[in-house]
């Protein structure tokens, strides 16, 4: 993720074709390294490519994947959709945090 993270801050300074030097660079003038091998690997999937449709096609394939707790991710937040669906399980867990401060209210335990 950072050598992709490194490619994205090059494209965003207005590098047109960033190499594996500046992606060092920038990895560099942060303290974290990456192996040539990977960086490479980057550089040639994303060769001749348009970035923008590489995102835009990623976002459509993280639309349809679910979770575990069966809800989709979202493909923006700009609607709020995505925001909404990482609530509920966080409203799951205040349910059930709920009920076990009641059950002990109720001084009820089963090794009494």
């Amino acid at each position: 993720m950072k050598v992709i993270a490194a490619y994205l801050l090059a494209l965003l300074g207005g590098n047109t074709s960033p190499s594996a030097e500046d992606i060092k660079n920038i990895l560099g003038s942060v303290g974290a390294e990456a192996d040539d091998d990977t960086i490479e690997l980057l550089l040639s999937l994303v060769k001749g490519k348009d970035i923008t449709e590489l995102i835009a096609t990623g976002r459509e394939k993280l639309a349809v994947m679910s979770s575990a707790h069966g809800f989709a991710v979202a493909a923006t937040a700009a609607d709020g959709g995505a925001v909404a669906a990482a609530a509920e399980p966080k409203k799951e867990l205040e349910k059930v945090e709920e009920k076990e401060e009641s059950d002990e209210e109720m001084c009820f335990s089963l090794f009494d």
